[in-house]
């Protein structure tokens, strides 16, 4: 890839370039990367943040909500000045705060079956920062029938895991770890059960990432294992995960 990156942005991204493995020609590709966010959240914050910061071109967000008190303890994207606001606006501002030379598209929807394919077809990847079992397995299914990588983490209460889907390339899918969303009131919500706010930030810049590696091509790509995190004993489990064969999307 040419390297296109201006004087300002070789000074800003140096401490990127100085590294042998990510160099000029790997920021020259996060300057052209797209990367649409879904939920901008406690994980689709600090994912954000370190995306715009990194020199990610473009970055879609995807939201239907408003800012709301009781998001502050972990949505670190948003304030007390952003209470009430869209949260792809107050999300929007944060970014082009760290880094006004990336685009910020907001997309101020809920993800859905009628809307999920157009908005996927803009971006190169995906990244999964929702907080509900319907989306999650949505995102999912489209990403699959689109090509598209899929970056997922997910948290509840002092647990976060996190894994990259490429079946595309010929790793599983998220249905070959869940084939089906589970029974409704089985798994309790963040809003149920609670969450450590520090646990979104480590999983969604562990995100962020992963994101970065896919882009670059830097690294091992975490398709094919499921990272697990506990909090409470600092312990990091890397399970090996194998496309199903059976799977109802991917197989």
């Amino acid at each position: 890839m040419e390297l296109n990156l201006t004087e300002d942005e070789i000074q800003r991204y140096s401490r990127h370039i100085l590294l042998r493995e990510l160099g000029g020609t790997g920021q020259a590709r996060l300057k052209a990367a797209r990367v649409l966010v879904v939920g901008a959240g406690g994980l689709g914050s600090p994912l954000a943040l370190y995306l715009a910061a990194a020199g990610v071109g473009t970055i879609g967000l995807v939201d239907a909500d408003r800012v709301e008190l009781s998001n502050l303890q972990r949505q670190i994207m948003h304030g007390v000045a952003s209470l009430g606001r869209a949260k792809t606006a107050s999300g929007a501002e944060a970014l082009t705060r760290i880094n006004p030379l990336v685009q910020v598209v907001q997309h101020e929807t809920r993800l859905d079956a009628g809307n999920v394919a157009a908005l996927l077809a803009d971006y190169d990847i995906i990244c999964d920062g929702t907080d509900n079992f319907t989306t999650r397995f949505l995102l999912n299914d489209a990403c699959v029938a689109a090509g598209k990588t899929l970056v997922s983490a997910a948290v509840l209460r002092f647990e976060g895991q996190l894994s990259t889907f490429k079946p595309h390339a010929g790793g599983p899918c998220y249905r070959c770890l869940h084939p089906e969303p589970p029974p409704e009131g089985m798994v309790p919500s963040c809003s149920e059960a609670g969450v450590l706010g520090a646990v979104t930030g480590v999983m969604g810049t562990l995100q962020a990432t992963e994101v970065i590696k896919e882009i670059t091509g830097i690294g091992q790509s975490m398709s094919g294992w499921l990272l697990i995190w506990n909090a409470l004993d600092a312990q990091f489990r890397k399970i090996k995960l194998n496309k199903d064969p059976a799977c109802p999307v991917c197989g």
